[in-house]
């Protein structure tokens, strides 16, 4: 989209591409938190615990390669179709796996 305001014609991005970045950043570091709690919850579980944060670890990998790349813009166009559902199902676990261990007393 080009701005007719400015001389040249093209687009100001303003700060939008920082603000991106920054919030691919958080919602990795809201992902560490949570995979963290799971493990030290996975340690005092048992089996169960065990599987649940090998699930976790699985999920956070998934994830946090998808952050990477919207973050730096490192994926081609194509990438993105095919790994964001999959990192819209991770975040929709871990957030209900984060209710979970505040329920359960994790925190």
């Amino acid at each position: 989209m080009t701005d007719p305001t400015r001389p040249d014609g093209t687009r100001d991005p303003g700060l939008q591409p920082e603000r991106t970045r920054l919030a691919w950043r958080r919602t990795a570091l809201a992902m560490t938190v949570v995979l963290v709690l799971t493990v030290r919850l996975a340690l005092t579980a048992g089996a169960v615990g065990t599987v649940v944060a090998g699930v976790a670890v699985l999920g956070w990998l998934a994830a946090l390669r998808v952050c990477w790349w919207r973050a730096t813009g490192a994926a081609p166009a194509t990438a993105y179709s095919r790994a964001l559902p999959l990192a819209a199902l991770a975040t929709a676990g871990y957030a209900t796996l984060g209710v979970v261990l505040v329920v359960h007393g994790v925190w």
